[in-house]
């Protein structure tokens, strides 16, 4: 579906549906178009488990009142009760994101940026270490790089978007506005590579893409959003296979340290491989509601770009050749996967080495000479905690009771929180609270505000919590995975709205088949396989490899 975008009138982007000149978008059901509640303001919800009576008593009257002042709140409808509402409430209240005034764009927000700024550090530094440059390629491509690449142009031709008027007159040749790079990308690499001696190449932009999708979801799924795009070119297959394996390694390796999402790695079947590539590798995740989000993606593209292009290298034996060439990337749904495997019914639950604040300190005191004494106690923690390397915030403020504090950070889903009473200056120790274990189980009296004590306590909790995440996801998703052997096996584990697995031969209309009947797709073919003899659930012929079924996002 190809829209027509007027770039001198930019009024015109943030005018009603009925006026607006991007046109050819179907409307979307009522659920897409939720809107987030404008001058939304969080109301503190009850917390899940009481203190003890020995506990209450051991602590100053004014965290008995903060406690008991907490006031239910209905703000976040239950993850079980309504997934896609869920999400859409945890993005609105924990302030990730709001709706932009063009349908199926999302304005990101600060909190929510701060933590792809986490990913993107992480990935920059990987990127770097194996040798890739960060640079900038046009946003705006020549509508006939796109036709250059049959397989490409045929794959994206429903999500262009096009430009056709420019300083107020018709363009000669439509514009795309970049939906993916490789087309412009081999446009210059043909100037660059002239010889061996210039390969390999090996480059990656951060940038915001669009693709006019007609059904979105807030990080998910969006008509722009942002992603870090790699590109290579090599003189050989083989150098190019390795360079496609290596990138979905670093995305592996990715989601399981920083993100705590136990990932399944593998190679998507023929109906999945990106428009151009010879092959793709995915990352596959288990979202709560137990779809699949394809999180990541690394494609061999063979020479198939090269060749389209004219993108070719003299060899060592003077021999003029195409190179052979990659590309990957992840982009914002990540934000979305994070979410989605992580959040409750509070809210937000980040990993700690992805968090924007790993610790908040909440101090707690009525009485003027109680403020002095506690901010103080409070302000040198915060100074312990950031020495130490820790992102630590101090939420100091006079609009909100401590209570309303403590239910707002865990809605942000910050890993730990500090509090610091009257009673806590006098014994010269602090209150801990873990987000990933709520109520009393999850809170630690009496810690030692002594720094060295402090900083290896807290440093050990969000170690721990890390590690609990991941765990977590990694039951939850194995759990939900069901080994069959026949097509009505997988129908059944399909319906239950679980994960099929089960060796796989057959044709690709079959595959579409199960996707007509059941809604589910191969997601991958795992790199991890079972030994063994393998029978095809579909039609009992041998199999290689057993694949993943699943319903997605």
């Amino acid at each position: 579906m190809v829209a027509s975008l007027r770039l001198p009138f930019v009024a015109h982007l943030f005018s009603s549906p009925s006026t607006a000149t991007i046109t050819g978008v179907s409307r979307r059901s009522p659920t897409i178009l939720r809107r987030f509640p404008h001058g939304l303001f969080f109301r503190p919800r009850l917390f899940a488990a009481g203190f003890s009576a020995q506990s209450m008593a051991s602590e100053t009257q004014d965290r008995v009142d903060n406690l008991k002042n907490r006031v239910p709140t209905e703000v976040i409808t239950p993850r079980s009760q309504d997934f896609n509402a869920w999400y859409l409430d945890v993005i609105a209240n924990a302030e990730l994101a709001d709706y932009g005034p063009v349908r199926g764009t999302m304005v990101i927000r600060p909190y929510g940026y701060a933590i792809w700024e986490s990913i993107q550090e992480y990935l920059n530094v990987k990127f770097k270490e194996t040798g890739h440059s960060n640079m900038y390629f046009l946003q705006f491509i020549p509508y006939s790089f796109i036709e250059k690449e049959a397989s490409h142009v045929e794959g994206f031709s429903l999500e262009l978007a096009m430009v056709t008027i420019g300083g107020g007159k018709e363009l000669e040749e439509k514009l795309v506005v970049r939906p993916t790079s490789e087309t412009i990308v081999n446009h210059m690499f043909t100037q660059w590579i002239h010889s061996y001696r210039d390969l390999p190449l090996m480059v990656n932009q951060w940038a915001n893409v669009t693709r006019w999708e007609t059904r979105t979801k807030p990080f998910v799924r969006t008509l722009e959003f942002l992603w870090q795009e790699g590109h290579t070119a090599h003189a050989t297959l083989e150098e190019a296979e390795n360079e496609a394996r290596q990138m979905i390694d670093i995305y592996i390796r990715f989601a399981y340290e920083l993100a705590a999402i136990p990932v399944i790695a593998g190679r998507k079947c023929k109906v999945e491989t990106f428009a151009g590539a010879c092959k793709t590798y995915t990352i596959e995740a288990m979202m709560g509601d137990r779809k699949a989000l394809q999180a990541g993606t690394s494609h061999n593209l063979g020479q198939n770009y090269s060749r389209a292009f004219g993108t070719l290298f003299t060899d060592e034996n003077g021999q003029r050749q195409h190179v052979w060439q990659t590309s990957w990337a992840i982009s914002t749904r990540f934000v979305g996967g994070i979410i989605m495997t992580h959040g409750d019914d509070i809210g937000l639950m980040l990993p700690p080495k992805l968090a924007p604040t790993q610790v908040v300190i909440v101090p707690i005191g009525k009485k003027d000479d109680e403020k002095v004494a506690v901010l103080t106690a409070a302000s040198s923690v915060k100074a312990v905690l950031q020495t130490a390397g820790i992102k630590v915030k101090l939420d100091d403020s006079d609009q909100r009771t401590p209570g309303w504090k403590f239910n707002f950070w865990e809605m942000k889903g910050v890993p730990l929180r500090i509090e610091i009473g009257p009673r806590d200056v006098s014994s010269g120790s602090v209150v801990i609270s873990r987000r990933d274990v709520p109520g009393k189980q999850g809170k630690v009296f009496g810690i030692s505000m002594e720094p060295s004590v402090l900083e290896a306590y807290v440093k050990d909790r969000l170690d721990e919590i890390q590690s609990s995440l991941l765990e977590r996801a990694l039951a939850f998703r194995d759990s939900n995975i069901v080994d069959v052997s026949s097509y009505e096996e997988l129908k059944v584990a399909i319906s239950e709205g679980k994960w099929a697995r089960g060796p796989w031969s057959a044709s690709d209309e079959d595959e579409i088949k199960v996707k007509e009947e059941t809604g589910a797709t191969i997601r991958c073919f795992p790199f991890e396989q079972p030994e063994g003899v393998k029978i095809c659930l579909m039609n009992g012929n041998p199999a290689e490899e057993v694949a993943i079924f699943a319903k997605s996002y």
